[in-house]
């Protein structure tokens, strides 16, 4: 049981050495460590190399384009003067000494629809330019727009780590939203005295990236305006936000069709139907065809065209009836129909709540078993779904879900990140002259700083794939169902200590919160063992999922890295920072269970 803990630590005292002690190049030292690592972690020999590489891309596949434009965007906005026009109108409006509350709000607000390395990437250069102006404060700086980005990332949905957690908890998601921004703000208040501390004891420079000149300061009327200067940060947050948005009323319109059983072309499926004899035996349309009463079927085989309305009705009554119950998930026409993502979301959660013998029982009696875990409502919702995929043709789209087609291209951050790129260049462009040679060279010198920090980013990525193979999340499993039970505001602790722990292990904050409630969800945290509203234990799952960043989270390397900062600055200041508003964070929400238990 031991074995995975074991390799935890050396996993962390390797990459510790081989970059403190020994000054490896980061990148080196991380995929050094990995390799390492899988190979004293458990798995077949063929594939312990493998499993690194393909750590490497995965984390490569998720963040390389959004740097690679984000850091032209900044070297096009520090150029431009587009920065320096964003930094003076804070300066102005706030006054010098607020500025760096305006950027931990900043970061708290446009965290909520965006993904904290995005905002974090559109934000930094606002940092530089303030530093170039006042030739000091650059820790305050950074840091704050750290602090508030990563707070909200955490607590605040949609993102994706509390909306798996809204849904593992069955919270309601605007109840989630609302306790984690109000938790949040004393969480940021108290970040922002930490930021202030940290910049007092560590006077650190900005550190310009590797072939970056300090250009010279500029005039208010060599400056763009301030609308054209905000659009490379402001179109990206819109675009995404805006998906957020059409995804989120798509699935609510998508749920309420399903509830009612409007999820299907009703006359469709009957004129299907009426044909059903000339399918394949086999076929899904034959398979409901044969499971429908006698006098439906005759109906719809012999009836005049168009089937009648009172048919179509008949129809749809039947299978509304039928939907609802567990067996019908296992009917032989939906039989191999592969569950969409949504639906296989509510199956994983019901099959964690079965007994450990489940494991012994036939497919068909583990799907039914785990079915009858779920409401009523949830149950139909699944096997609304298996029928749409069932039959596609059938399927019945509302207007949102039009919409967020559209808004799923627009709003994607690569493509979000491109327009504001393009924006970007072409304000340098308008506002210096540039020849295309010129445009070239400067997106050249962007990218080459970009190349490094997708190296170093994506090899904490592989690290962090390979120490979850060590299969510590099994191990604490298995401790905790040995624990005993536990109760009361307890439970809120422990949800936070296993996402820390957790986090330290495999690096993903999105993965902490996941896995740790998972196991919270299975070893039985409910309002009546919890004594308080399951809203406070998903916070401190979030709350927790900050503490632990170090060298194989991502997100530690985009901050030293887009930030300028040494492993050891960084270790001190952000891995520290995220520490104490993390812990700040579990003993508010601890609190606020005991003042308001909502239940």
């Amino acid at each position: 049981m031991w074995t995975p803990f074991v390799i935890l630590a050396f996993g962390i005292a390797a990459v510790l050495t081989l970059i403190i002690r020994f000054r490896v190049n980061a990148f080196v030292a991380l995929i050094t460590a990995a390799i390492l690592v899988s190979i004293v972690s458990p798995g077949q020999w063929s594939l312990k190399i493998t499993r690194v590489a393909e750590g490497f891309g995965r984390t490569a596949t998720s963040i390389a384009i959004v740097i690679a434009f984000a850091a032209i965007i900044g070297k096009c906005l520090m150029d431009s003067g587009a920065a320096d026009r964003i930094v003076r109108f804070f300066q102005r409006l706030l006054g010098k000494q607020r500025t760096s509350a305006a950027l931990l709000a900043s970061g708290y607000v446009l965290s909520i629809p965006v993904f904290f390395d995005t905002v974090f990437y559109l934000l930094v250069p606002l940092a530089r330019s303030l530093w170039r102006q006042t030739r000091r404060d650059y820790v305050l700086y950074v840091t704050a727009i750290a602090a508030g980005a990563v707070i909200t990332h955490s607590i605040v949905p949609p993102t994706p780590g509390p909306l798996v957690m809204a849904e593992t908890f069955r919270i309601d998601l605007g109840l989630l939203i609302l306790v984690g921004a109000v938790i949040g703000i004393p969480m940021a208040v108290l970040a922002m005295f930490i930021c202030l501390l940290m910049n007092k004891r560590m006077d650190i420079p900005m550190r310009p990236y590797p072939g970056e000149e300090e250009p010279a300061p500029l005039s208010e009327d060599q400056m763009p305006g301030l609308i054209l200067s905000f659009a490379p940060i402001l179109l990206p947050v819109i675009l995404i936000s805006a998906n957020t948005f059409a995804q989120m009323t798509a699935r609510a319109e998508a749920e309420t069709m399903r509830i009612h059983g409007d999820c299907l072309d009703w006359h469709r499926l009957c004129d299907k139907l009426a044909n059903a004899e000339k399918t394949p035996p086999d076929a899904p349309l034959r398979l409901l065809y044969e499971r429908l009463p006698e006098r439906l079927r005759e109906a719809l085989s012999a009836g005049p065209r168009p089937v009648p309305e009172n048919t179509v009705t008949r129809l749809r009554e039947f299978i509304s009836h039928q939907v609802g119950q567990s067996q019908f998930a296992t009917a032989e026409f939906l039989a191999e129909v592969v569950p969409p993502p949504e639906a296989q979301q509510l199956r994983s959660r019901a099959e964690r709540k079965l007994p450990a013998e489940s494991a012994q029982w036939s497919r068909k009696e583990r799907l039914v078993r785990a079915l009858d875990q779920l409401s009523p409502r949830e149950r139909a919702l699944h096997n609304w779904m298996l029928l749409e995929a069932a039959f596609p043709d059938c399927r019945r789209t509302g207007p949102w879900e039009q919409v967020a087609e559209i808004a799923a291209i627009l709003g994607n951050p690569n493509f979000s990140l491109f327009l504001a790129a393009v924006i970007a260049m072409g304000t340098l462009i308008r506002w210096r002259g540039l020849t295309l040679d010129q445009l070239g060279q400067v997106t050249e010198t962007a990218l080459m700083s970009a190349g490094i920090i997708i190296l170093i980013t994506a090899g904490g990525g592989a690290f962090g794939a390979v120490l979850r193979e060590a299969g510590v999340q099994n191990s604490l499993e298995a401790l905790l169902g040995q624990s005993g039970t536990l109760g009361g505001r307890w439970l809120l602790v422990l949800g936070f200590l296993l996402a820390s722990v957790m986090k330290v292990a495999q690096g993903s904050g999105t993965v902490s919160m996941i896995t740790s409630s998972a196991m919270m969800a299975a070893i039985g945290a409910s309002p009546e063992t919890l004594g308080c509203h399951p809203v406070y234990l998903a916070v401190a799952i979030g709350c927790g999922s900050m503490c632990g960043s170090w060298m194989n989270d991502s997100g530690f390397w985009v901050y030293a890295r887009m930030g300028g900062f040494t492993e050891k600055e960084t270790l001190q200041t952000w891995t520290v920072l995220l520490i104490l508003i993390g812990t700040f964070g579990a003993l508010v929400t601890v609190l606020a269970s005991i003042l308001f238990p909502l239940i």
